[in-house]
């Protein structure tokens, strides 16, 4: 009796050992389209365990028929794969993973022009803007109580707006507004109209474009009219002007 007990444990140890699953090491490629493929989780769900990606997005794993292999990363879409004899098969079994594209909604960008340093308190409303050239100019020539000269008559004053005066500076800073504002004129003129407008709509010839625009700034009632913005008015009186411009380029070439 106890023979036969033996025996059959024997038998059933056997059976059991028979029925095992084979592991064995598995190798795979992700495939997503990206140049790095580092850093994907390839997770054998039945034993556990879990292996990363190289930048080739190539692994290794144990596994065995019937596994299922989950691939989990934070940028693509998490996908399972069950294991079949094929993939032992293979020298490298392909794994094509889809990246999470996020579509934003339609995006609206808004200008808010009446925020501003002035709405939100932090210069006084209605102050003149300063170009940089008028800065300069303004701390060249501003009258600073706090600082004297001893001897002058009236009072205390600051030395330097005379000292800028007598040497020249005052005149130079006004002749950088000057040069300043035409330069502010040409952007804008760049802005307004494009090469082909001077050249097929007013007729100037392309050589003498840059000069045209020069001679434009130089007229006070156009500067007056492009400042107002009006496109309508700026586009006839640059069309008077292009007739004059033309009449001195043809009187010049006589």
């Amino acid at each position: 009796m106890t023979r036969a007990v033996c025996v059959f444990f024997i038998l059933m140890a056997t059976k059991a050992l028979a029925q095992q699953p084979i592991l064995e090491n598995l190798h795979g490629k992700v495939i997503a389209g990206l140049s790095n493929l580092e850093g994907i989780y390839v997770i054998n769900l039945k034993t556990e365990k879990a292996v990363i990606t190289n930048k080739e997005g190539e692994f290794s794993i144990i596994a065995t028929i019937g596994d299922t292999l989950m691939f989990s990363a934070p940028q693509f879409k998490t996908i399972r794969v069950g294991v079949t004899s094929e993939y032992f098969q293979q020298d490298l079994f392909s794994v094509k993973m889809n990246p999470i594209v996020n579509q934003l909604k339609e995006v609206i960008v808004k200008r808010y022009t009446n925020i501003n340093a002035e709405s939100l308190g932090i210069v006084p409303s209605n102050q003149k803007k300063y170009t940089a050239a008028e800065r300069k100019l303004y701390s060249a020539t501003d009258l600073n109580s706090s600082a004297s000269v001893s001897g002058m008559a009236g009072g205390s004053i600051s030395a330097d707006p005379l000292l800028n005066f007598l040497s020249g500076r005052t005149k130079m800073l006004k002749k950088e507004i000057e040069v300043e504002k035409k330069e502010s004129y040409l952007k804008k003129l760049d802005d307004l109209f494009d090469l082909d407008y001077f050249v097929k709509k007013l007729r100037i010839p392309s050589e003498y474009v840059k000069g045209f625009q020069y001679y434009v700034v130089e007229n006070d009632r156009f500067t007056t009219i492009l400042k107002s913005n009006n496109n309508a008015m700026t586009s006839f009186l640059i069309g008077e002007l292009a007739t004059k411009y033309n009449e001195i380029i043809a009187s010049e070439n006589k």
